[in-house]
C-alpha cells in the first residue's frame, strides 16, 4: 500500500514561495528531509538520529545566535 507523502516546510523557511527552505515529512519509524530546491533527493533518519543532531547544532550555535 503506497500513501502520500506530505511534506511540511520548516518554521524557519524565509516565508517565501521560493526554493529556500528544508522540508520533512513523517514516515514509519523515521523522519524524512529533503530541500525545496531539489525535492528529489531526501535523507532518512529515524527520530532519534535527528533529535540528537538537532541538540548537537543548537549547542554549537554561535553566542549571538542564542536565545
Amino acid at each position: 500500500m503506497t500513501g502520500t507523502t506530505h511534506w511540511q516546510k520548516s518554521s524557519f523557511s524565509d516565508g517565501s514561495d521560493g526554493d529556500a527552505c528544508v522540508e520533512v515529512a513523517a514516515a514509519p519509524g523515521a523522519v524524512r528531509l529533503r530541500e525545496s530546491d531539489d525535492p528529489g533527493v531526501e535523507l532518512t533518519a529515524s527520530r532519534a538520529a535527528l533529535a540528537a543532531l538537532i541538540r548537537d547544532l543548537k549547542g554549537r550555535a554561535a553566542p549571538q545566535d542564542r536565545p
